[in-house]
C-alpha cells in the first residue's frame, strides 16, 4: 500500500476528478440532473431500468415518473465515476495520514480532502432529493473544483517532497487571484443552476442594454422559495438577468485581476512560462464565454467552458506551489 503514495497515483486520481467534473457539466447541461429521482440508485436499481421487469418495478416505486433512459444514463455514468473517485480519494487520505512522517505537513490537507469528498457525496444526494435546489447544485460544482485543486496540489507536493518550502513575497497576490477565480466559478455555478445562462442572447449588452432592469434580492436569494422542484428554474426575467449580468461583471474583474497578477509576477523569469499558460487559458476562457452567448450554449462549448475554468484554477495552484520552491528547483 505504501508504494501507492506517489505523485503518479494522485495525478491519475486528479485526472479522474477532471473527468467527473466534465461529466457533471454534461449531466447538468443536458438537463439530466433529475434523470434518476432517487439516490444512489436509479428508480430502485443500481443501473438504469431497461428490462420489462425492471421498468415495471420502477413504475411501481415511482408511479408519477417515467423512465427516460437518455437522461438517466448521463446521471448514472456520472455517479459511477464519482463513486470510483471517492474510493481513490479515501485511499490517498489514508496513505497521507498513515505515512505522515514521510510527507511533511500534509495531514491537514488529507483531513480537509477527506471531509470535502464526504460533503461532496452529500451534496450529490441533496441535488437529487431537493429537486436541483440551486444552492446544492452550485455547491456541488464548486466542491468539485476545490477537490480537484487539492488533489493537484497534493500531487505537486509529493513530486517535490524532498525540497524545503520557502515564502515568496508575491504568494499572497496569487492567493488573492485564486480567490477571485473561485468566486467567478461560484457565479458561473449560480448562473447555470438558476438556468440564467441563455437569458441574455446578446453581448456585450444584455437584452439590448448595458445595464438592464435587475432584481438583486431575488437573484441571490439562497433559500426560502417554498418549492420542491427547481428544474428549469423558478426565477423571473429580471432576477435571471441580474445573475447573468453579475457573472459578466465577475468576468471583467477576474480578467483585470489576472492581468495585474501576471504583470507583477513577470519580473521573475522562472515563472514566465507558467504565466504564459495562465494568459492563454484566460484568453480561451473569454472566447468560450462569449461564444456561449452568441451561439446559445452549445454543449461542446459549454462543457469546454467548465473544463478551461478548471485548468485556469489549476494553473494558479501550480504557480503557487512553485513559488514555494527554492530558485534552484524552478
Amino acid at each position: 500500500m505504501k508504494n501507492l503514495l506517489t505523485h503518479k497515483f494522485t495525478f491519475g486520481t486528479a485526472c479522474l476528478a477532471l473527468v467527473v467534473i466534465l461529466l457533471g457539466a454534461w449531466t447538468r447541461l443536458s438537463d439530466a440532473g433529475l434523470g434518476c429521482p432517487d439516490w444512489p440508485g436509479c428508480y430502485g436499481h443500481l443501473t438504469v431500468p431497461q428490462t420489462e421487469e425492471a421498468l415495471s418495478k420502477a413504475k411501481e416505486l415511482f408511479p408519477d415518473q417515467e423512465v427516460v433512459a437518455e437522461k438517466a444514463w448521463p446521471e448514472m455514468i456520472h455517479r459511477y465515476f464519482a463513486g470510483t473517485l471517492g474510493l481513490l480519494v479515501f485511499a490517498i487520505v489514508y496513505l497521507l495520514i498513515r505515512y505522515k512522517d514521510e510527507v511533511k505537513n500534509m495531514t491537514p490537507l488529507a483531513v480537509g480532502l477527506g471531509g470535502l469528498i464526504i460533503f461532496q457525496a452529500l451534496l450529490g444526494m441533496w441535488t437529487v432529493t431537493l429537486g436541483l435546489w440551486p444552492l446544492t447544485v452550485m455547491g456541488h460544482l464548486l466542491g468539485g473544483f476545490i477537490t480537484l485543486s487539492l488533489l493537484w496540489y497534493i500531487t505537486l507536493r509529493l513530486k517535490d517532497r524532498q525540497y524545503d518550502f520557502h515564502h515568496h513575497a508575491l504568494k499572497p497576490l496569487v492567493k488573492i487571484a485564486m480567490g477571485v477565480v473561485l468566486f467567478q466559478i461560484f457565479l458561473g455555478g449560480w448562473t447555470s443552476s438558476n438556468y440564467a445562462a441563455i437569458i441574455c442572447a446578446d453581448f456585450p449588452t444584455c437584452q439590448g442594454s448595458m445595464i438592464p432592469p435587475m432584481d438583486f434580492v431575488s437573484a441571490f436569494q439562497m433559500w426560502g422559495h417554498g418549492v420542491d422542484n427547481y428544474e428549469f428554474g423558478i426565477l423571473g426575467n429580471d432576477a435571471r438577468v441580474t445573475i447573468q449580468w453579475s457573472h459578466r461583471l465577475g468576468a471583467y474583474i477576474t480578467i483585470a485581476m489576472l492581468i495585474f497578477m501576471i504583470v507583477k509576477v513577470w519580473q521573475f523569469k522562472r515563472f514566465r512560462n507558467l504565466l504564459k499558460v495562465v494568459a492563454a487559458l484566460l484568453t480561451i476562457q473569454v472566447i468560450l464565454g462569449i461564444s456561449n452567448v452568441l451561439f446559445s450554449i452549445p454543449m461542446a462549448i459549454a462543457v469546454a467552458h467548465n473544463g478551461v475554468a478548471v485548468l485556469l484554477l489549476l494553473s494558479l495552484v501550480t504557480l503557487l506551489h512553485y513559488m514555494s520552491l527554492p530558485k534552484e528547483r524552478f
